[in-house]
This record gives structure tokens, sequence and C-alpha cells, in this order.
């Protein structure tokens, strides 16, 4: 492995490889590292923790592989929405990342960035950087955990690396990786964790991306408020903004949201469907809604994603991404172009007034 300063795990992905071109485009070295796969039964922070610090061959086969880095990106995970399936979510999206900071904490890694979902908030009013979440599926629950864990993590790091025994130092109890020719640990060296909070991503080959262009496309596609902000992104923009986190000249924060594009619940349906939707009116809109969330719970909850996508088509969803706008890291807009391209790669017709 080369001695990059900059390591994107999951760089094979569709956040992963967007976040690599991104990087080797601005003329930074840096190396994909392949995810290993892991599953888990355990479903809370606390045995997550534990589990993952046993797995010592995967932490020192990753310590090996981030030899000479600055940077680590963990972009890897599993991208399951409607999956039930606990076991493979929580093993992707919560036990990996959790052996992913303990090996970066042992190895002296300066900065780790790990690739969350907004999808942990569930339906609050505005999407924020704070730690509340509230999941409403299996996938949305992986994620939050995932984040439980590295919080956890990252707060007794701090604390260790305050006292002068550091996890990976010569007085922390758990030794520097990898086993084979271990780092040089400072006591009080602590990783840097900030969490990136991804919205709704769309880009060229993604299968979500080619469904909402075809549902756009339909007589199906609407709106009850179609001003408001939607997090519908790019993962050109996920891609740049991750890029400058990653390069931030400063502390950063624990959290950070992806910043809005610009788009709105009406603007994205008529980028991606080159048609005007069908305007529905908001009080039958909040009923229906209501009315779906009702059935969903009867049935235990077999129907809250779909019905979140719903709600979040018609209404949208606000964004407070008020520090990356504060440091100036607001990438380039390009929601657009994405959902424009999706429209024609269908070779759908479409609406004369939108031909330009």
């Amino acid at each position: 492995m080369s001695s990059s300063p900059w390591k994107v795990i999951g760089a094979s992905g569709f956040v992963g490889s967007a976040i690599l071109a991104r990087l080797r485009a601005e003329g930074t070295e840096a190396d994909p590292i392949e995810a290993p796969r892991l599953s888990t039964h355990a479903t809370d922070a606390k045995t997550l923790i534990k589990e993952a610090r046993r797995l010592e061959a995967i932490i020192d086969s990753l310590a090996d592989s981030f030899a000479g880095a600055e940077v680590v990106i963990n972009a890897s995970g599993l991208a399951a929405p409607s999956q039930q399936d606990l076991a493979p979510l929580v093993g992707a999206n919560a036990l990996l990342p959790a052996v992913i900071a303990i090996a970066a904490q042992r190895t002296g890694i300066k900065r780790l960035i790990h690739m969350s979902s907004a999808a942990v908030q569930g339906n609050v009013e505005v999407l924020d950087s704070t730690p509340v979440t509230q999941p409403f599926s299996a996938y949305s629950f992986s994620k939050a955990l995932g984040e439980e864990v590295l919080l956890n993590l990252e707060r007794f790091i701090n604390k260790q690396a305050a006292a002068g025994a550091a996890p990976g130092s010569a007085h922390s109890d758990f030794p520097a990786a990898p086993a084979s020719a271990p780092a040089t640990v400072a006591p009080h060296h602590a990783l840097e964790l900030c969490i990136v909070r991804a919205t709704s991503v769309m880009g060229r080959g993604r299968r979500t991306t080619e469904a909402f262009a075809r549902f756009a496309s339909s007589p199906l596609a609407s709106v009850a408020a179609g001003n408001h902000r939607t997090p519908i992104a790019s993962n050109y923009a996920l891609a740049e903004f991750t890029v400058k986190v990653g390069a931030f000249d400063g502390h950063l924060p624990s959290i950070v949201l992806q910043p809005w594009e610009g788009a709105t619940a009406k603007s994205v349906l008529v980028d991606a469907g080159r048609r005007l939707p069908l305007q529905i009116p908001v009080s039958i809109a909040r009923a229906a809604v209501a009315a779906g969330y009702a059935i969903s719970e009867a049935l235990g909850d077999r129907f809250q994603a779909p019905v979140r996508r719903i709600e979040l088509m018609w209404f949208g969803q606000d964004q407070d991404d008020s520090w990356a706008q504060e440091h100036q890291l607001i990438p380039t807009p390009r929601v657009s172009e994405v959902l424009r391209d999706a429209h024609t790669a269908l070779g759908k017709k479409q609406d004369a007034r939108f031909t330009s």
C-alpha cells in the first residue's frame, strides 16, 4: 500500500468513487481501501464497541492500509433503505465504522471523516447537525447506531488522551497497530472524528436516481408545498463538500450536514421529469401522510419508509447548513444537472416547455 495522505474506504461504491474522483481531480494523492464485510446481531453501542475491539485481525489489516495517511474517509456502508434484515445493516453501518475508528486512533491518524445519512433524523422539520436522531426504518436505525458508536468512541478517546493514555500509546491498555509494525502514537493524541450527514443524494448510475426520474416523468408525480426546500442533492456536491471538510484548516465539529443545493420540492420533479407535477392541496396531502403513518404503525411499521418518501416528495425538508455557510464550504450546486441527465437517459418525451 502506498503512503498517500488520504485514504478512501469503500472507494468502489457510489459515494466513495465520487469522493476519490474529486480528490484526484484536485491533484490530491488518495488510495482506495476495500471495506471488509461484517455482520452482527448486536443492537446497542456499548456491545458494538466491545465487539469491534475483539476484531484484532481486521483492526490490524486496516491499520496496515492506513500507513502514511493523515485523513481517512469512510465511505463504506450498506445503502439499503428498504432492507429489513438488521444484521448486515448494523455490521456495515455501525460495527465497521467502530473498527475503522479504533484502527485509525491506534495508528495515529489525524482525521477520520465518516459518511452517514440525514435519514437518521427522520421527518424532523429541519435537518441539522445535532446528535438527536429519530430513525424510522432498519436502515436509518443502523446509520443512527453508527453515529452513536462513533460519538461514544470520540468521548472515550478524548478522555484517555487528556489523561496522557491515548489508545495506541505506551500508557494505554489498547496497543498500537498494526501488530507487525506498531505506529508511534503520542500519549495525548486524539483522532479528530467528523460525521458527514449526506442528504438524499442523486447521481448517474444510481438506481434510486433512475427510479426518481421515471416517477417524475409519470402522471403520478405530485407536490403539495412546491416552494419548500428539499434535501435532494448531487453526488458531485457531496464529494466536493466532503473533500472541503477533510481539508478544513481548523477544528471540525463532530457532525456536519451536507449543505442545501438550492432545490425545492417542485424544482427536482420538474428537472427529473421535464413536466409540471400535479399540485395537491396541502390539507389533503397532510391527511394522506398521517393516514399512511397510522396504517403503517398498525401493521408493525411495515410502510414507514415508503410513506416517508412520499412525505418528502410532497413537502420537502429544510436544512440547517449554517456551519458550512459560516466557513464558506458550500459546494457548486449540480443537482439540477444530475436530474436532467437522468431524465435524458430514460429516452422519454418531455413537455415542450422544458426543452431548454
